[in-house]
């Protein structure tokens, strides 16, 4: 009988993280209910490949801790028997690894969630996990560059700064990539999965973003611009499904050679480490703010499921407010 209301066969093949799973050393019935699992994140909670990657990692992760932990393939049994000690082993595993505290809490929250779902469906119930603390995260907020170093970035991305760069394509390239990113508030990832067939951009650009839900953004002249830059030398003949940024062999491009390039102009430019790709979108966020634009319409244009999120760029305005009280006021300077 369907005892989870999704099928239980176990991940098919074509499902993010399906071979890793088979490996795992769990038995039949707890592989059945990832795979159901898995199967209402994509169906139900509309999740992209890329977080149910990264939720199935992190699955994974705390299975292949557990097998040698309790010496046997885990089961839904091993599950509602687990202490509130293992899961705190698991998590010192994990930070002997050295894992960050953020990403500690994001391999908890995975755990937690898998087990609702185990609880909800009636096939693992385990009230020790609700005992565990997540662990404290450092507050931080984003790191955005000043409009002056923001320009530097693309200006020096589009004259070719990194050594090596034997053809002129590629620095139009990535300079389109991050005038998007810049310009448009886009994720890197956001950008790189645009087609042949958006192009030529028209006033405003459909994206589609995390939980595949999609915003409408505003596209600059400057972004028009760049992009048809991009394409009057790229040496490929892209076809509409083709992908818009595609790397030296006319593949799709990767992320990775979009950050290698990021970090050789920060070099030249002598920028600090927070100088990323993905921090030219949150300059993006942080310049509206600074210019008058309202948190509501910030949070539209970046995607952002919760308002709570986009308010951290009022805590950057903030302290850019205060480091420049510091530095110009007479009474800030006396000691």
């Amino acid at each position: 009988s369907d005892i989870f209301g999704f099928g239980h066969e176990p991940p098919h093949a074509g499902m993010a993280g399906a071979g890793r799973i088979d490996s795992v050393p769990i038995n039949t019935p707890l592989r059945e209910a990832v795979g159901a699992w898995l199967e209402w994140l994509v169906g139900e909670r509309r999740y992209s490949r890329h977080t149910l990657d990264a939720y199935t990692r992190d699955l994974i992760t705390f299975f292949e801790f557990l097998a040698p932990h309790l010496g046997e393939s885990v089961s839904l049994s091993n599950l509602s028997e687990l202490r509130a000690a293992d899961f705190r082993s698991y998590l010192a595993a994990r930070r002997n690894d050295g894992l960050s505290a953020t990403s500690l809490a994001r391999g908890l929250s995975v755990v937690r969630g898998f087990f609702r779902f185990l609880d909800i469906h009636g096939l693992a119930h385990n009230p020790a996990l609700a005992t565990v603390r997540t662990p404290k995260q450092p507050h931080s907020v984003p790191k955005a560059l000043d409009v002056a170093d923001a320009k530097l970035v693309v200006d020096g991305v589009t004259q070719g700064v990194k050594e090596g760069d034997s053809d002129p394509w590629v620095g139009l390239r990535d300079a389109a990539v991050l005038l998007l990113a810049y310009g448009c508030g886009l994720r890197i990832s956001e950008a790189l999965d645009l087609n042949r067939g958006d192009v030529p951009l028209g006033r405003t650009l459909i994206i589609t973003g995390k939980g595949d839900k999609q915003r409408m953004v505003p596209v600059l002249p400057a972004v028009h611009e760049a992009v048809d830059a991009y394409l009057a030398q790229v040496p490929f003949g892209l076809e509409p499904a083709s992908p818009l940024f595609v790397g030296v062999r006319g593949k799709r491009l990767n992320a990775g050679v979009v950050q290698a390039k990021m970090r050789s102009v920060r070099q030249v430019l002598g920028l600090p480490d927070s100088a990323t790709p993905h921090a030219l979108r949150h300059s993006f966020a942080t310049h509206l703010l600074a210019g008058g634009g309202d948190l509501r319409t910030i949070q539209e244009l970046l995607g952002h499921a919760s308002l709570s999120t986009t308010q951290r760029y009022t805590e950057v305005d903030g302290a850019r407010l205060m480091e420049i009280y510091d530095s110009a006021h007479p009474r800030a300077r006396i000691s």
